[in-house]
């Protein structure tokens, strides 16, 4: 298992969890972190540093976040996500925007192809979503065996 970076990051971009990371898996955008899943090493150090509340162990992500675990791992891949290893000032307006909800929308493609960004987060929102059904589908079969029995 890794950590994630979930949305409480977008627009803040606190830099508290990447001076106690002994790895260095913490990638930076424009306006967010993530955490490369091939880097992490599970730790958890980084998790009561971040003011915004916005990293999770991955079997701990709320519903509503799931699909930020996809998203850090691309990201992560993104050649202008660059690792960052020391802390830097937060976002000037971090403070106002940490605990707002529903910021994907705020994801900055500064640096990026907005394009292809766009496309990767429709088709990893696409691949979430039919793996959400599978996985209902798939609950459901088992509620349903289960009341047979």
């Amino acid at each position: 298992m890794t950590h994630i970076v979930s949305e409480s990051c977008i627009r803040c971009k606190y830099t508290d969890c990447v001076d106690v990371c002994p790895v260095d898996c913490f990638r930076e955008g424009p306006n967010m972190l993530v955490i490369d899943p091939d880097e992490c090493i599970d730790c958890a150090v980084c998790i009561p540093e971040c003011p915004a509340n916005a990293i999770y162990a991955e079997e701990d992500v709320p519903a509503d976040q799931v699909s930020y675990i996809a998203l850090n791992a691309e990201l992560s891949r993104l050649p202008t996500w660059k690792s960052i290893t020391k802390r830097k000032d937060a976002l000037p307006d971090a403070d106002e925007w940490k605990d707002v909800p529903n910021k994907l929308a705020d994801l900055s493609s500064e640096n990026l192809d907005a394009n292809i960004l766009r496309d990767e987060i429709d088709s990893l929102k696409n691949t979430i979503t039919q793996k959400d059904a599978i996985i209902q589908s798939s609950s459901n079969t088992d509620n349903e065996r289960h009341r047979l029995q």
